[in-house]
C-alpha cells in the first residue's frame, strides 16, 4: 500500500546547477537538502518546503518536460505567482480545474511546473 508521495525527480542539463539554486531558493523560497554522499558526484541538486521534496538529476541528453509536471501545492497563490512574475518567471494561469485556482510557470532548464491552491 502506497502511503505518500517522498519526492519527484526532474531531469536538468550538466553544469545548471548554479541556476537551479537561484531559482529554486531564491525565486520559490524552497530549501536545499545535501544529496547522500554517495549521489552527490552525480550532479543536480536536492530541494525541499515542508512535506514538498524536488530533486534534480543531471542528463547529458537533456530535454524539458513540456507536459509532465509535478503539481506543487501554495497558500496565497496570487502572492506567489507575483513573487515569480517579479523574478522574471513566466506565469500563465488555467482555469480549467474546478475548485483550485492555478498557474503553470518554467524552471530555467524549461521543466513545467504547476502551481495550485484549492478555493475554501
Amino acid at each position: 500500500m502506497i502511503t505518500a508521495l517522498d519526492h519527484v525527480q526532474l531531469a536538468a542539463p550538466p553544469g545548471s546547477e548554479d541556476l537551479l539554486r537561484a531559482y529554486y531558493v531564491d525565486v520559490l523560497g524552497m530549501t536545499e537538502t545535501p544529496k547522500p554522499p554517495a549521489l552527490a558526484p552525480r550532479g543536480g541538486c536536492w530541494f525541499a518546503s515542508g512535506d514538498a521534496q524536488l530533486h534534480i538529476g543531471v542528463e547529458t541528453d537533456f530535454k524539458p518536460a513540456h507536459k509532465a509536471h509535478p503539481g506543487l501545492r501554495v497558500q496565497h497563490i496570487e502572492t506567489y505567482a507575483a513573487r515569480l512574475a517579479q523574478h522574471g518567471a513566466q506565469v500563465q494561469w488555467d482555469e480549467n480545474l474546478p475548485g483550485h485556482r492555478r498557474f503553470y510557470s518554467q524552471d530555467p532548464a524549461g521543466n513545467r511546473l504547476e502551481f495550485l491552491e484549492p478555493l475554501t
